[in-house]
């Protein structure tokens, strides 16, 4: 049976709102939404709230046999990272977040 909706699971998001933390402490970010449809959950960050989403983390499970259920987005739609753990997928922001602070 398929879910009526998709969502993280509380380690995924207790990951994602830590390096949401970490960012908003350095500045980079001030707001977020997140969106959960049936097929896809996501996560936005936005450095203000009128703009486009700086960054966009998305949970599509249908994908998980192909290229990976975690796909990170760029500021204007691109894709950054694809891949199987969540972990791998949000490396490009946290190491950003090491060139902020250092």
């Amino acid at each position: 049976m398929r879910p009526l909706q998709v969502g993280f699971e509380r380690d995924e998001l207790q990951r994602i709102l830590d390096l949401y933390g970490r960012m908003v402490a350095a500045g980079e970010w001030r707001d977020y939404a997140m969106d959960f449809a049936h097929d896809a959950a996501s996560f936005s960050a936005f450095r203000r709230t009128a703009e486009n989403p700086q960054a966009r983390i998305e949970k599509r499970p249908a994908l998980r046999a192909k290229q990976g259920m975690w796909t990170l987005f760029g500021e204007g739609g691109q894709v950054l990272k694809r891949g199987h753990e969540l972990a791998g997928v949000l490396f490009p922001l946290e190491r950003r977040l090491l060139k902020v602070v250092g």
